[in-house]
């Protein structure tokens, strides 16, 4: 690939969202970083289609599921919080042309798929809500939701971003969703006793460390982190890690950056992107008006 191309490619992210009880809160340290990936998505990248996988879906241990309707309604796929809660609204759009697209790519690596209709799960528009505001910050372009596998295995994740790297050549960006430290069972016992966890903090400097590795190395660095004693601390289950599996792999040849870092009693919030945001993006948007 020409470094021409490779610098109009779509970047890849990561974004750590939390659960329910993160939605609307502005003076949380992670409100205005969603509000700063997102405006840079939206006037710089500016995508044509978003695809993302995030902690909360997971199909079956050999069968990835994905959205192909193009109109559903997010779904509240939490239990046990005030009313208000079931009334937040997220508008947005899918798309079954970019979804068929998706799975041709999966195809491709033998990597099978089923189409179901099924709305973006709160592990995706807790943060969007933030990121992509509906009044101040629109999104205004298809978003297609793809599964996990429910075999949590980080290798196997790790392909299905590499089947989809080339989306990111017709401007699609690839994103996943979850958490960087993802311990509920110690949630209770750190809320508002302004401890963090040991864990919280050495894994996610050790995650930093894999997924800005140099890409040849990455996937073994980011393989290797499940061999640490901490890792099983930070993440009892693997659901809430495996998106950034899925990025990495779509990340190819581009280098990732950590744009933030947040351990926070039992979780780490985080954020990283693989590949450059340039005026290039900008340039190629023009080039299509003339």
């Amino acid at each position: 690939m020409s470094t021409d191309n490779k610098s109009k490619r779509t970047p890849v992210y990561f974004l750590g969202i939390g659960g329910p009880n993160s939605i609307g809160k502005t003076d949380h340290p992670s409100y205005n970083r969603f509000v700063e990936v997102g405006r840079e998505i939206t006037t710089i990248v500016k995508p044509k289609a978003l695809v993302v996988f995030s902690a909360h879906w997971q199909a079956s241990a050999d069968t990835l599921q994905i959205n192909v309707a193009d109109e559903t309604e997010i779904i509240y796929d939490f239990y046990g919080f005030p009313p208000h809660y079931y009334e937040y609204k997220f508008p947005y759009i899918g798309s079954r042309q970019v979804a068929e697209r998706v799975i041709g790519k999966l195809n491709e690596a033998n990597i099978h798929v089923e189409k179901v209709e099924r709305g973006l799960d709160h592990g995706v528009w807790a943060g969007f809500i933030a990121a992509f505001d509906p009044e101040r910050n629109p999104l205004n372009v298809p978003i297609v939701q793809v599964s996990l596998y429910s075999r949590e295995d980080p290798e196997k994740h790790y392909r299905i971003g590499q089947a989809l790297e080339s989306l990111r050549d017709d401007g699609i960006l690839i994103m996943g969703t979850g958490m960087a430290v993802h311990n509920t069972a110690d949630f209770q016992k750190t809320m508002g006793t302004g401890q963090t966890m040991p864990y919280a903090s050495s894994f996610d400097a050790a995650l930093k460390e894999a997924v800005t590795a140099r890409p040849e190395q990455r996937q073994a660095q980011m393989t290797a982190l499940l061999e640490r004693s901490d890792a099983w601390k930070a993440h009892p289950r693997l659901e809430h890690l495996l998106p950034i599996y899925v990025v990495a792999g779509a990340a190819g040849s581009d280098v990732g950056e950590a744009l933030w870092s947040f351990p926070e009693g039992s979780l780490s919030w985080s954020q990283y992107r693989f590949g450059e945001i340039n005026d290039a993006h900008q340039a190629g948007d023009k080039k299509q008006d003339t």
